[in-house]
């Protein structure tokens, strides 16, 4: 199996998302090792020991994707006998041919406290999902960005967190229970906020499967039981004239991106 290892002076975070992106594209396995916080000359040093110590361990050169600003850090783990694919640097001087301004390169930037307000709106953002999750609180409705609905167990809380955490959205999720499907209609607050609402669904029998592992053999967990609470919601979604995603085959980036797609809210960027 092929090594990868993705280094930084800062999280490494971008170094992990465009490797993922690049390598998802080979249908191999692939052993990844991720190294931020290559800061200093001596850490360089002991990053190319650890990829030379790879190398001689599987005789197959490692896969080395790096995003280091500083060239003395950078030199010392170009050394290493890898493979390497700088992705800062690849864009900086065609950039900067374009834009006809210079790059001035600092660590930490991407994702770091740069710009102290975007940080702080994105940390507000996760602590209203917190509060506003699941039900737990409606009062805060009229400040949320958007409100999701669904059946337990849709994915509407990892949904709410992801866009809070990545795009700094005040997002809200409201569950429909086995209790509300006699007579199944938006309660007040969802009403007072009807155009913040968006509607998740899924097959039923994923949600019987997504269920029974948290409750097993139960009456909550039954396909049937799940079939008969999708069906009701989806209906009240389409009588709603509710915009809705059946989330089933679809990743969490993949259904928030979605969202942001069909409501056309901004998402910011870190």
């Amino acid at each position: 199996m092929r090594t990868v290892f993705y280094v930084s002076d800062g999280t490494a975070i971008t170094a992990e998302v465009f490797g993922h992106a690049v390598l998802s594209q080979f249908p191999l396995p692939f052993e990844q090792v991720t190294i931020p916080f290559v800061e200093t000359r001596e850490k360089a040093h002991q990053v190319r020991q650890r990829i030379d110590d790879c190398f001689a361990h599987t005789g197959v050169r490692p896969l080395l994707f790096h995003t280091i600003v500083d060239p003395d850090v950078r030199e010392e783990v170009l050394r290493a006998n890898a493979t390497a694919h700088d992705f800062l640097n690849t864009f900086v001087a065609p950039l900067e041919s374009e834009l006809g301004v210079k790059a001035e390169p600092r660590v930490h930037r991407t994702h770091g406290m740069e710009n102290r307000k975007l940080y702080d709106d994105r940390i507000e953002a996760v602590n209203f999902a917190l509060a506003n999750d699941d039900g737990i609180s409606t009062r805060e409705y009229d400040e949320a960005d958007i409100i999701l609905i669904g059946v337990s167990r849709c994915g509407k809380t990892p949904t709410s967190l992801y866009l809070a955490l990545q795009f700094g959205l005040r997002a809200a999720n409201y569950p429909f229970i086995e209790q509300d499907m006699g007579m199944l209609e938006l309660p007040a607050p969802l009403k007072a906020n009807r155009h913040k609402l968006f509607g998740l669904t899924i097959d039923p029998k994923r949600l019987h499967e997504i269920r029974n592992q948290r409750r097993a053999n139960s009456r909550y967990a039954a396909l049937e039981q799940c079939q008969q609470e999708l069906s009701r919601v989806e209906r009240l979604f389409r009588q709603e004239a509710i915009h809705y995603l059946d989330t089933t085959s679809h990743s969490v980036e993949e259904i928030c991106a979605k969202i942001l797609e069909a409501t056309g809210l901004r998402r910011q960027l870190y």
